[in-house]
């Protein structure tokens, strides 16, 4: 056969023969019907297609299960293939063969007979079963579905391809077809090829092209999205340099570029951390790239404008002047002896530290090591002048002072800050207030720390422990600045009306430094010291033009004021220096003297006559003694029976713990019934109701115990408990009287209301060195260890014995 001569074409198809020589394929797998190019040039392949051309023009083509192999032998081939029929073959120059086949059937091999010089074996026809009917045709209609829809998505097809798998009939063909044509990996084709039944075939092809649809479908999207990106940031990039034309055009380049050295000034003389120097010059590259009108531009614009305005670096000199500390804290208040001496201590110890110890100086500190502060906290009822004192330590110090109000805070980012992310994020509460006072070391008072809430937006509490916490604020992080900054050095000061409502950790980072309420003397000096001074200059009086006498003072303390600081006092005496200078400006008179009579006349009636003891002349009514969070007052508390069945009734919006307090009262009068000489038939004929006034107010605690008990036993023996005795303890069972908390606020209101005597738990004999002396001289304290001790002083008339724990004494300090 010379070069370039075309082999004898096979002009009809032989009987295919049981024995046919086997040409092994690498990389792909002939079907039926498929016409497929070869180029064959091992010599015994070349030998295959000569004899084939000259006897029949049929060979078997199976694909080799390893590829790269010289020589196929029988166990690595694939033992199922196609019988194709040569059309032509054409011997180049190089003495190879271009062969053009077509697939004719698929076989079996059943013997492999020669390995040389080619392969031949004896094989079996075998066409696919097939079951004709509906689900033939569903399935060969949507193996063409599916064959449309992925050359549809296949990039330059040809549109009449579509066309050509819709005319398709036999499901044979098609399935053949779709095959050839799809990507399928060597093993799974020849998995395709091998399957018996047309049905099945049918399936498998479905689910291939199911898999190639999904792949090619997200394909597209992901190069659709790829291309949508590359457009826009050309069109971007397009846009930003047409941009850079007008504003070189309009002068705004240099204005841009103006703005930026500005701030890159600024920070370098800021005297910045490392930190927030790194973050803000990481915010100006940002900004530089962006047009000044973009909303990220002032976004980032104001945050560097924050972190410029904080003082970094800024400290005010303290006065460690001892002697000038006392000085300004005995001119601004009264009394308050303990107070003032903790913050003078506060004052010696930190001179002390800054003279002999300049290594612990906040300024010096070794790295890593926090400067300790002091965390003052003032509990006490309203208008004794926790805030006031705030005011008197910076004054001392001649630092700056900041004030903050807790009352009702519930959102944690006002004490942290918004993140940057959020529009119209700012800092928190804390560092706007450093920021207004200019220093890193104020007086900083946080107001009503226990009235601080929580809910879905956040615990602020929580947050506050960070901030108040010596150990750890040297490094406070706010969410806005995302940079720490040092609170060290701030002077924090917290006020309170209540310690319960703290939360416990935070409790216990504070110094607690309680501040009660005034005698009637204390008031009267604070009166004239600093409010009647202050009311007159706050009306635009002078001081010749009104004149307060002590009586009258004395009558506004004692019956137009119920409190226990000075701020309801210092209102009264402000209406009376406002109807003064109606009288002055109208020319009714040009001065005044107030006495007793005419604050009578300028405040109308008494407003609160009731807070005096009343004269009781019947039992079942003791006076008790409580704290709430306005001070220290009295209450009656109030029994009385009525035909039943020894039921307990009790109200007066009381809590939990005050109602348990009303159970044992009530039982342990029972067991005393003989004891107090009351008939035990009473209790079960007759229904007692306990009833504490002013059920609006809520009231809880365990130290009206002891109150409940007598007002029982006063009620089923006929007794009146003494008026002016007030009565506090907690009580078991057994019938001991136990401490309680608040004593020199309870007796301070007791002084108040007039009372005589107090009957306290013995154990609460150290409190009462916390007493003014002028209230030791003007009340008496009773101290008792057992119930039956305090009914010898309710019911001196009672016949009330021990039982083993004590005797009954009277006990008097």
């Amino acid at each position: 056969m010379n070069a370039h001569k075309k082999a004898p074409a096979c002009s009809e198809l032989p009987k295919i023969p049981d024995e046919i020589g086997i040409l092994p394929l690498n990389h792909m797998v002939a079907y039926p019907y498929m016409a497929l190019p070869l180029a064959v040039a091992r010599p015994g392949l070349m030998r295959l297609i000569e004899d084939a051309v000259n006897d029949g023009c049929l060979i078997g083509l199976i694909t080799s299960k390893e590829t790269g192999v010289d020589v196929s032998m029988p166990w690595q081939i694939y033992e199922v293939g196609t019988v194709a029929r040569i059309h032509r073959a054409v011997k180049t120059p190089s003495g190879h063969f271009h062969v053009m086949v077509q697939g004719v059937e698929r076989f079996r091999v059943k013997v492999w007979r020669r390995t040389e010089p080619y392969l031949t074996a004896l094989i079996q026809i075998s066409p696919e079963t097939r079951e004709e009917g509906v689900e033939l045709d569903a399935l060969k209609r949507r193996l063409q579905i599916l064959a449309q829809e992925v050359v549809t998505l296949l990039p330059g097809t040809p549109d009449d391809v579509g066309t050509l798998l819709e005319s398709i009939d036999d499901p044979r063909y098609l399935a053949y077809m779709v095959a050839a044509n799809s990507r399928i990996k060597i093993p799974t084709s020849q998995k395709i090829l091998e399957i018996d039944n047309l049905n099945e075939k049918l399936r498998a092809l479905i689910t291939l092209l199911s898999r190639e649809k999904e792949v090619l479908s997200l394909g597209r999207k992901i190069q659709a999205e790829a291309q949508e990106e590359m457009a826009k940031n050309q069109r971007d990039y397009f846009l930003r340099q047409q941009l850079k034309a007008i504003q070189k055009e309009l002068g705004e380049e240099r204005h841009t570029n103006d703005e930026i050295a500005e701030y890159e000034e600024k920070l370098k003389t800021a005297g910045l951390p490392a930190e927030a120097l790194e973050e803000a010059t990481r915010e100006l590259q940002r900004m530089g790239t962006m047009h000044p009108s973009s909303a990220e531009h002032s976004v980032i614009k104001t945050y560097l404008d924050w972190i410029l305005a904080l003082p970094w670096q800024t400290l005010s000199d303290d006065r460690m002047d001892i002697p000038h500390a006392r000085e300004i804290l005995d001119e601004d208040h009264w009394d308050l002896e303990d107070v003032k001496n903790r913050l003078i201590e506060y004052l010696a110890v930190k001179k002390l530290v800054h003279e002999r110890q300049p290594a612990l100086d906040a300024g010096n500190l070794p790295e890593g090591i926090p400067a300790t502060g002091t965390l003052l906290c003032f509990v006490g009822p309203p208008g004794v002048g926790k805030t006031s004192l705030g005011q008197s330590i910076a004054r001392a110090l001649e630092r700056q002072f900041t004030r903050m109000s807790l009352g009702g805070m519930r959102d944690e980012a006002e004490i942290r800050g918004h993140r940057r992310t959020y529009i119209g994020a700012m800092p928190g509460r804390i560092i706007q207030a450093i920021k207004r006072t200019g220093t890193r070391n104020p007086v900083f008072m946080l107001d009503e720390i226990d009235k601080v809430g929580s809910d879905w937006r956040g615990d602020p509490s929580s947050a506050l422990l960070e901030v108040l916490d010596p150990a750890q604020n040297h490094a406070f992080r706010d969410h806005y600045l995302d940079v720490d900054f040092d609170l060290s050095q701030v002077m924090f000061i917290t006020t309170a009306n209540q310690l319960e409502t703290i939360l416990p950790p935070l409790r216990d980072r504070m110094e607690v430094i309680p501040l009660d309420g005034y005698t009637e003397q204390e008031k009267l000096n604070i009166a004239t010291r600093y409010l009647v001074p202050r009311q007159i200059r706050a009306n635009g009086l002078r001081p010749e033009e009104i004149r307060f006498t002590p009586m009258a003072l004395t009558t506004i303390i004692r019956d137009y004021t119920r409190e226990a600081g000075v701020r309801n006092l210092e209102r009264q005496i402000g209406a009376i220096c406002r109807k003064t200078a109606v009288s002055i400006t109208t020319g009714t008179h040009q001065t005044a003297q107030i006495t007793p009579e005419s604050v009578g006349t300028l405040l109308k009636k008494p407003l609160f006559d009731s807070e005096r003891s009343e004269t009781i002349d019947m039992p079942g009514i003791v006076t008790g003694l409580s704290v709430t969070a306005y001070g220290g007052e009295i209450i009656f508390i109030e029994a009385t029976r009525m035909s039943g069945k020894g039921e307990l009734t009790i109200t007066g919006h009381l809590g939990d713990v005050m109602m348990e307090s009303a159970r044992i009262a009530h039982s342990y009068v029972r067991a005393k019934a003989p004891a107090l000489g009351i008939d035990t038939e009473g209790f079960r004929k007759n229904d007692i109701h306990l009833h504490v006034p002013a059920g609006a107010t809520p009231k809880d605690g365990p130290s009206a115990g002891l109150a409940m008990i007598l007002a029982m036993a006063s009620i089923y023996t006929g007794q009146a408990v003494p008026s002016d005795i007030g009565f506090t303890g907690e009580v078991t069972l057994r019938g001991r009287v136990l401490p309680v908390g608040g004593i020199k606020t309870k007796v301070l209101a007791a002084h108040r209301a007039g009372l005589k005597q107090v009957v306290l738990p013995r154990r609460n004999a150290r409190d009462l060195d916390d007493l003014p002396e002028a209230v030791r001289r003007e009340i008496t304290a009773r101290l008792v260890d057992r119930v039956e001790e305090a009914l010898s002083i309710a019911l001196p008339e009672g016949e009330a014995t021990d039982d083993g724990d004590g005797q009954p004494i009277s006990a008097t300090r």
